[in-house]
């Protein structure tokens, strides 16, 4: 496989096939019973794991290499060199991980933040963060519950989106524009979904799906894998157990993504809107479901169609039960 680079949008694209077959899905090669390929974390630290970190059997990125920037013509490629971590989010097979306790999803966190911070400090690696598919209609390769871990040798062009918006609001007004809208969805209460503690859950104004859900924390922080000393990660596993509870109401499938900083340690490549990335960005978790096919949930040469206004999500899912 390879990385080509599209010149219009500057977008990259994994191009070519996996060496290796996907894992069979029976026996479920995340089970304990069956598990598979070596542990790169397990929590905790001791007896028997409740959340286990492996490299993906039939990765998309490869960790082995040098990156191996080549021309071809006007166009550009590389190869796929990166990580691709399967994240194991519970030993037990039949639970997701919006069932599990809020303890339980705080180990995942954390081992979301510990794998992100290990990759981070390879320098061939921009970008790394951690994504979750989950149901048929978000294409999950499995069942069990499990995320997904990836690191890039190039920054995602949406995150590079909101980067150059961060540092144009910013060199503008001297605020984090994420700081400002969680501010005024505070004060206008009609896109909010729930809050815990210094985090809130809310509809995007500009939702590009019904039920779109962001989860950011009123303090900010550009890394999510570096917390604040006074943050308190068992608030934002009890928020977003809940959100996920009254989304999977609405569908049991979803993508879900975690939004942090940059690579700010690789020396080559660096812009002039990372240098005041730690004022004007702010990690956050964002979460899209998928409805049924006919919702006309869709985009359309980029322009997306959302059929629900997000303050009418919002109330719909503040009215659902969140409990377990």
């Amino acid at each position: 496989m390879e990385l080509r680079k599209d010149p219009i949008t500057r977008s990259w694209v994994v191009v070519g096939q996996g060496g290796e077959p996907p894992l069979p899905p029976d026996p479920c090669p995340l089970c304990p019973a069956t598990e598979t390929g070596q542990t790169l974390l397990a929590l905790p630290a001791s007896g028997a794991w409740r959340v286990r970190v492996t490299p993906n059997a039939a990765p998309l990125y490869r960790i082995e290499g040098e990156v191996g920037r080549a021309a071809e013509g006007i166009y550009d490629k590389m190869r796929s060199v990166g990580a691709h971590e399967v994240l194991i989010e519970t030993p037990d097979h039949d639970r997701r991980l919006s069932q599990l306790s809020d303890h339980e999803i705080e180990l995942v966190l954390e081992a979301y933040k510990r794998r992100i911070a290990d990759l981070k400090r390879d320098s061939r690696f921009k970008y790394a963060s951690a994504i979750k598919n989950q149901g048929r209609a978000a294409s999950a390769e499995w069942t069990h519950a499990h995320s997904e871990i990836i690191a890039t040798t190039f920054v995602p062009r949406r995150v590079l989106y909101e980067l150059r918006a961060a540092k144009s609001y910013y060199t503008e007004k001297e605020r984090c524009v994420f700081c400002d809208i969680l501010r005024q969805e505070e004060r206008s209460g009609k896109r909010v979904v729930d809050t815990q503690g210094d985090y809130v859950a809310f509809c995007p104004y500009a939702s590009r799906v019904p039920y779109e859900t962001w989860i950011l924390s009123r303090k900010h922080n550009h890394q999510f894998e570096e917390p604040r000393h006074d943050a308190k990660p068992k608030h934002l596993a009890a928020l977003l157990g809940r959100t996920l509870r009254r989304l999977e109401q609405i569908s049991d499938a979803y993508h879900m993504v975690l939004h942090t900083s940059p690579n700010t340690n690789v020396n080559r490549g660096l812009s002039d809107y990372w240098k005041t990335i730690a004022e004007d960005y702010h990690w956050h978790i964002e979460i899209m479901p998928i409805l049924p096919k006919g919702s006309r949930s869709y985009a359309l040469k980029e322009v997306y169609f959302n059929a629900v206004l997000p303050e009418d999500s919002a109330k719909q899912l503040r009215e659902l039960e969140a409990g377990l």
